[in-house]
């Protein structure tokens, strides 16, 4: 069992992905309310190695040992991997290592208003920057960031890395309805996406729970028509992933702890995380298959969202 690494994981955009974790659980510059790791518990901005890195390469040199290639390596999880300074050296290592090997960068892009942040992540093939909210109001209300960061900044950053990067730059929007997609909203953002110049923009929504209550994801037609409004920059609307059943990696025997565990008690994720030592991450994919199939559902408590069992299968 890895510490740093989690996966494979099937992503909706990258096939099959071993994920990188180099900052300890929900490290952030942001705490987006659509977050399904849950609410950020240490909002910052400083960089520091939040893990050890010579942990995490030698974790990789053992899963390159005994496991076959997955389609990318990709530094995610559960926080800002921008925020550990030594990201340059996994990514020089990967590439040395496994030079076939595609590596993406999944970050929220507020720390590359920073040249040494930009310097660090170059090596990557594929970057992943966000932005929810291109006016004041709305990244405030979305992605509550750290109180250094504003939108302007934020839109430097996205720019002046563009201008450095030769791998490929996909910008993700994240629309919630009532929130960003309103015409002032929607104005500004393509204002912004017409500075930064994306090779692709990527609209996504709510697949999972977030961390408050009554948002919801928006519709395949809003999303439609948003994606219109964006050219003719080339857009994706986000499909949903791959049957996760029908990948490898699934293991029913963690599926079956899973059940086990809500059934004694309700958990939040970062409970069947530590009860069950495997990474939030990967979680994830198997609580999405419980509820997807009705087994377990998910409720919100004054500490987070809860899964539990379903009243029908809990009497079975």
């Amino acid at each position: 069992m890895y510490k740093y690494l989690f996966g494979p994981v099937p992503s909706r955009r990258l096939g099959i992905s071993l994920g990188v974790d180099l900052v300890t659980h929900k490290t952030c510059s942001l705490d987006c309310i659509y977050c399904e790791c849950g609410k950020t518990t240490d909002l910052t901005v400083e960089r520091k190695e939040y893990v050890p890195v010579d942990a995490v390469l030698a974790e990789l040199e053992d899963y390159f040992s005994n496991h076959p290639d997955p389609d990318f390596i990709t530094f995610s999880g559960s926080g800002e991997p921008c925020l550990n300074l030594r990201i340059k050296d996994v990514i020089d290592f990967i590439k040395t290592r496994k030079p076939n090997v595609s590596i993406a960068v999944l970050t929220n892009g507020t720390l590359l208003n920073d040249p040494e942040v930009r310097k660090s992540i170059l090596g990557a093939d594929l970057v992943m920057p966000s932005l929810d909210g291109a006016m004041p109001s709305s990244l405030r209300r979305i992605n509550r960031p750290h109180p250094s960061i504003n939108a302007t900044t934020y839109i430097d950053g996205l720019v002046a890395f563009r201008a450095e990067f030769h791998g490929r730059f996909a910008l993700e929007i994240f629309i919630l309805p009532g929130y960003n997609d309103t015409p002032e909203e929607l104005q500004a953002l393509k204002a912004a996406v017409e500075r930064i110049q994306p090779d692709i923009i990527q609209l996504n929504t709510l697949d999972r729970p977030g961390v408050v209550p009554n948002i919801h994801a928006s519709t395949r037609e809003s999303l439609d028509q948003i994606a219109a409004f964006f050219k003719p920059f080339n857009v994706e609307v986000i499909a949903a992933a791959p049957k996760r059943k029908k990948i490898e990696s699934y293991r029913t025997d963690m599926e079956s702890a899973i059940l086990e565990t809500v059934l004694r008690r309700p958990c939040t994720l970062e409970d069947l995380a530590a009860i069950l030592g495997t990474h939030a991450t990967e979680i994830n994919k198997y609580l999405a298959v419980l509820e997807e199939a009705g087994r377990i559902e998910s409720v919100r408590e004054a500490r987070g969202l809860f899964y539990q069992a379903r009243n029908k299968f809990a009497k079975e």
